[in-house]
């Protein structure tokens, strides 16, 4: 044995003999480092929550035809605000920043993420503020870890930390907001991220309840399901059945996404100016359908509460996803995973209407898991999420549904940092 060999060895032996000692001090520090975070994201999401409520209240009394010029105008001051102040990016840089550039989130961008992002929302853009508030605490995860020179994969871990305290306010669901933020990084990948686990569970149970605190928004589901009966075995393979359509919807969606950005890409004019072509698009779908404006974080009860009839619900499944695409392709800021689930909902409604006498509630938990999962390549979290949301709590059927949206979705992602390619 020559002497490095022996230097290995004796190392070894030495880290296995060596008595493991807990330090009540540093183990307070981090923890305390990450319900910081959790605090601040859970701050910045209320305030964030009550300022667009406040537009979305004083902008929702503009009606009629009044909306199209309206959604034109928040178009071109949106663009401009990023044209003056720096473009935020969107989901594929936060993927791209936290695999390829070890978690730095830039908090630069945040002052135009926060204001194109009010504006597109407020003025009834097919995009939800999950995209936005994970930028912004995401980044300021980042900013905490810069300012205590903390590097490496602890710096990594204090931004995924910051994105899940951003999913789980909006969502009101800690394990799915934690779960999510590592999951939509992409499912290969996981596990490279497992140090980021617990501090994103702390992070998020924080920042969820200061979340409520300043809204008063209160515990619960968001939308107001129909209830679901006992549940039996037959319900996995009737889930895994009522999924094809929500995962040939998330195809439909994929398809008419990229397309419309290869239009928009060939417009060689500034910012502004696409964002304004695209207010007008959005606008004048949400004048011919009203129920396609906005986020569907309300509509979708609005959805479940009317008598739609098949004619309706095709038409409305064709305006939404026309409305979310050019919303997210023309550079209207704002996220898209709780319009898919309007989506979702609305494709569950029409296979109820088209063959009545099914299971309401399971079709459309179904729907909604399978476009979701096949959208976004978040399976798993999108299990806990959908319970949370609609009060649907018999986690196997929406189990099935998701994996079988997961498993049919195209080879290609739609978030294309999901390919593990760096860019």
């Amino acid at each position: 044995m020559d002497f490095r060999t022996r230097r290995l060895a004796v190392s070894l032996r030495n880290q296995l003999n060596y008595p493991l000692q807990f330090n009540p001090f540093v183990f307070s520090k981090i923890f305390l480092l990450w319900v910081a975070v959790g605090i601040v994201g859970g701050v910045i999401a209320g305030l964030y929550w009550t300022v667009l409520e406040g537009m979305l209240h004083f902008l929702a009394q503009f009606q009629g035809l009044y909306v199209i010029p309206l959604m034109a105008g928040a178009g071109l001051l949106a663009g401009l605000v990023i044209h003056r102040l720096g473009d935020p990016g969107e989901m594929d840089l936060i993927v791209n920043n936290i695999r390829f550039k070890g978690g730095r989130l830039e908090p630069k961008n945040n002052p135009s993420m926060i204001m194109s992002s009010l504006l597109c929302i407020a003025s009834g853009g097919s995009a939800g503020p999950e995209a936005p508030l994970v930028q912004v605490v995401g980044s300021t995860g980042t900013w905490i870890a810069r300012k205590l020179r903390i590097k490496g994969e602890d710096l990594r871990s204090l931004s995924i930390a910051g994105m899940a305290a951003a999913f789980t306010a909006l969502f009101g669901a800690p394990l799915g907001g934690t779960l999510f933020a590592l999951e939509i990084l992409h499912h290969k990948h996981v596990v490279e991220y497992y140090q980021a686990l617990i501090p994103a569970f702390v992070a998020s149970c924080s920042s969820y309840v200061i979340f409520i605190l300043i809204t008063h928004i209160g515990i619960g589901p968001t939308w107001n399901f129909p209830v679901y009966s006992a549940p039996e075995l037959t319900d996995c393979f009737y889930a895994m059945l009522y999924a094809v359509a929500g995962t040939l919807a998330g195809w439909l969606f994929i398809l008419t996404v990229r397309q419309c950005r290869h239009l928009f890409q060939k417009l060689q004019v500034p910012v502004y100016v696409k964002m304004t072509i695209g207010g007008l698009l959005i606008g004048t779908i949400a004048y011919y359908v009203p129920l396609s404006r906005y986020f569907s974080h309300d509509e979708l009860n609005m959805l479940l509460a009317e008598e739609a009839t098949l004619e309706f619900l095709m038409i409305l499944l064709v305006a939404k996803i026309l409305a979310i695409a050019f919303t997210v392709t023309s550079g209207w800021r704002g996220g898209f995973i709780i319009p898919l689930f309007f989506v979702g909902a609305t494709v569950g409604m029409i296979v109820n209407t088209a063959f009545p006498g099914q299971n309401l509630p399971l079709i459309m938990v179904s729907c909604m898991a399978a476009i979701n999962a096949c959208v976004t390549r978040t399976p798993i979290s999108t299990i806990i999420l959908l319970s949370t949301l609609t009060g649907f709590h018999h986690f196997i059927p929406i189990m099935f549904a998701s994996l079988t949206g997961f498993f049919l979705a195209p080879k290609t992602p739609l978030i294309n940092a999901q390919l593990g390619i760096k860019e």
